[in-house]
């Protein structure tokens, strides 16, 4: 009876040491100042009603109707080498969920093992091997084989879910990565597309060179006409061939241009260089499609770098927990089973050869611990860059979106304004060639006129790619083209 409570005695003490050593630990974790993201957005974009319709939600292949931007898209998204490269860290991710989900489940292996021992005469266990047999008239052998063939576990009970939280980060993780490969698709559509739209512009501007070209040239003809009849002099003739010079050099600077969009636009599709189907021939007369912004909140859904900021400030998160949780005992159990035996005959012999252990181990660090604090530290420094990222990268979002929105509205006026301007000047040229024809104008004032007209539809054509750049980026910054 005694003894009984002797032993119950000694397991409180053994109990209440525990629970003493336990919040001992607790009170030695350092303490750290969290931050949480602010999530909040403005109710609506500046200057703009609430509107519940979203651009962003419309599919790419419905957005762009131009059957051969169509067509590059879709061999960007299959041959694109940044986004094979980014599926590819998605798969490392989806590995590094698996290698974490593996770490709190048992580790269960098996084991053989043979092996030959000569043992000293002349010793404790090489006197008792000599004076002692297997069985009546067999005696030990010598040297002694030795034959092994078993399995061992080991599992860390995951008392406190720290690698529970750690599977959660790596989850966590790996959607990041999904959403950084939306991401990438977003940019991609969208720079297929800008790069697409400037190629148009350049056909149209060498276009309207060669036409100036011929404007010009019948207009170094009269001059010579002129200069024969001893209207005008070789200066005036110099001075238009120079003109004319001048505007056929700009069809190389254009063709060069082109050739370096074009090119880009095969890289951007993963292929080597090649023409690039298109029809430039309707490009003035491309109207950019109907815009709907939503509302700012919106944003946190269609946008896969909030989205992704957002599963990293998640991520950070865990990783204070796990880093915090490694302050705490840990309890780790080992077991293993199996047969040995100095003679194959006998391995299997039972319960002879049987061996079996199991053993539980509760481990806690106490004096130097200074890499579990400066990682439990670098995991808040970290948690706490991830709330500035995700805020910045929401603000960026409101912000592009903001922009756009502005300069989708300044460019229709400025092209309304620059399309005026390219008619009043296209009239001023036969106006000007009438006034040289019958001596009212000189030769410097139509040169002038072609320049600046030249110039002017120059600008229209400039205009007009901007104004379809301008609703490429909108549908880029309301987190359109990945779903």
């Amino acid at each position: 009876m005694n003894n009984k409570k002797g032993i119950m005695l000694h397991s409180k003490k053994t109990y209440l040491v525990g629970i003493i050593a336990i919040t001992t630990l607790y009170s030695c974790v350092p303490t750290i100042k969290s931050m949480e993201a602010d999530k909040s957005v403005p109710e609506q974009f500046k200057n703009q009603t609430t509107d519940s319709l979203n651009t962003a939600q419309i599919k790419w292949k419905e957005y762009f109707t131009d059957p051969y931007l169509d067509s590059l898209i879709g061999i960007a998204l299959e041959n694109n080498q940044e986004l094979n490269i980014t599926l590819q860290e998605i798969q490392i991710a989806k590995s590094e969920v698996r290698a974490k989900k593996g770490e709190y489940m048992p580790s269960i292996g098996l084991g053989a093992g043979a092996g030959l021992e000569k043992r000293a005469r002349y010793t404790s266990l090489g006197a008792n091997d000599a004076t002692t047999d297997i069985k009546p008239g067999e005696e030990m052998p010598d040297p002694l084989p030795d034959f092994m063939l078993g399995a061992h576990a080991s599992w860390e009970v995951d008392i406190w879910g720290k690698l529970h939280d750690a599977k959660k980060a790596a989850v966590s993780r790996y959607l990041s990565s999904v959403e950084g490969k939306n991401f990438v698709i977003t940019n991609l559509i969208a720079e297929i597309a800008n790069s697409y739209y400037e190629l148009l512009a350049l056909d149209n501007q060498l276009e309207i060179v060669k036409q100036n070209v011929a404007i010009q040239s019948n207009a170094l003809r009269i001059v010579k006409l002129q200069k024969e009849a001893a209207k005008v002099t070789e200066l005036a003739v110099r001075k238009f061939e120079a003109e004319v010079l001048h505007t056929k050099s700009l069809q190389f600077d254009i063709q060069q241009k082109i050739t370096e969009t074009e090119n880009k636009i095969n890289f951007l599709a993963g292929r080597y260089p090649q023409h690039i189907e298109r029809d430039s021939k309707s490009f003035t007369e491309l109207s950019p499609s109907m815009i709907h912004t939503g509302v700012p909140a919106q944003l946190l859904e269609n946008r896969p770098d909030i989205r992704q900021a957002e599963l990293e400030l998640a991520a950070s998160k865990l990783d204070v927990k796990v880093a915090k949780k490694r302050f705490y005992p840990s309890l780790d159990i080992t077991a293993g089973i199996g047969y040995q035996a100095f003679d194959t005959k006998y391995l299997f012999t039972s319960p002879e050869s049987l061996l079996y252990n199991v053993a539980g181990e509760l481990t806690a660090p106490l004096i130097n611990r200074s890499a579990i604090k400066a990682t439990y530290y670098s995991a808040n420094a970290q948690q706490i860059q991830a709330v500035y990222n995700y805020e910045q990268t929401v603000l960026n979002a409101y912000v592009e979106v903001a922009n756009q929105l502005a300069k989708i509205d300044n460019i229709k006026q400025s092209y309304d304004l620059r399309s005026q301007e390219v008619a009043a000047l296209t009239k001023s040229i036969d106006i000007s060639n009438i006034l040289f024809k019958s001596a009212r104008a000189d030769y410097m004032e139509v040169l002038l006129t072609q320049r600046d007209a030249l110039e002017s539809k120059f600008d229209l054509v400039e205009t007009k790619m901007e104004q379809m750049s301008a609703m490429v980026e909108m549908y880029r910054a309301l987190g359109g083209g990945w779903n």
